[in-house]
């Protein structure tokens, strides 16, 4: 997708939230985001990406943002995933720094200040959800998925799969992407020589809507793109420039 410069400019932080089938969601999405806006250390606006949803999202999205000035929305032709949607995100996004946030609440955008206050240093600050109200079942799922992660990738990281993060718009939109590199954020940041915080956030039961995780894709989809990952790694270019005469 090719998008010219657009409202974002106005500001310095643009929060993406993938939405796919969460019409029981929208309008509580709506008055947290709302709530948060005036309160973000950086001046922020929202952009709803509509992932070819199947039920009343998309008109419910199209409703919130006739009558809020600082929320936006693009729709895609049909469902991709979320590596799509948050592809399609960033290619759209033309503020400093840019953060996601998933469409359940189980995540509390009032914490996006948290990572946002050492978002300067690091070109990704990343949430660890803390106390998670996710079944035993599912707990489990993403420790093994985790662990197998850390293992394969080497980053470090504790909670790829938490849906708050922020990064800086120009290393985000360097990120290749390709289905299912969402839960490689953290990784792919650091294979551009990127550092990356890891910051304690809340997490909350889900309240509506059904999740659209299920033992494939928390752990066979999971694993077999760990090779995807570590076949990228070992041939990923990366390069710094230290001369030119390009002025």
């Amino acid at each position: 997708m090719n998008i010219r410069e657009n409202s974002t400019t106005k500001y310095r932080f643009t929060i993406i939230v993938p939405v796919y089938n969460e019409e029981e969601n929208i309008y509580t999405l709506e008055e947290k985001l709302k709530q948060f806006l005036p309160h973000s250390i950086l001046s922020a606006c929202v952009l709803f990406v509509n992932d070819g949803s199947k039920d009343d999202s998309l008109h419910r999205i199209d409703e919130i943002c006739s009558r809020n000035s600082h929320f936006f929305y693009l729709s895609l032709d049909r469902n991709g995933g979320l590596s799509a949607a948050l592809k399609a995100g960033i290619d759209a996004c033309f503020s400093e720094y840019v953060g996601y946030m998933d469409a359940d609440l189980q995540t509390d955008p009032e914490d996006f200040n948290l990572l946002l206050q050492d978002i300067r240093d690091y070109e990704m600050v990343t949430g660890i959800r803390a106390n998670r109200k996710d079944s035993f079942f599912k707990n489990i799922q993403s420790k093994i998925a985790n662990g197998y992660r850390r293992m394969m990738t080497n980053d470090g990281v504790l909670d790829t799969g938490c849906p708050l993060k922020v990064m800086h718009t120009d290393v985000a939109r360097r990120i290749p992407f390709f289905n299912g590199m969402h839960r490689f954020l953290p990784a792919l940041i650091l294979l551009q020589n990127g550092k990356v915080k890891q910051t304690p956030v809340r997490h909350y039961p889900r309240v509506a809507g059904t999740s659209k995780y299920h033992l494939w894709n928390r752990l066979s989809g999971p694993f077999i793109d760990c090779f995807a990952y570590r076949w990228m790694k070992k041939r990923y270019i990366n390069y710094h420039v230290n001369k030119y005469n390009l002025d």
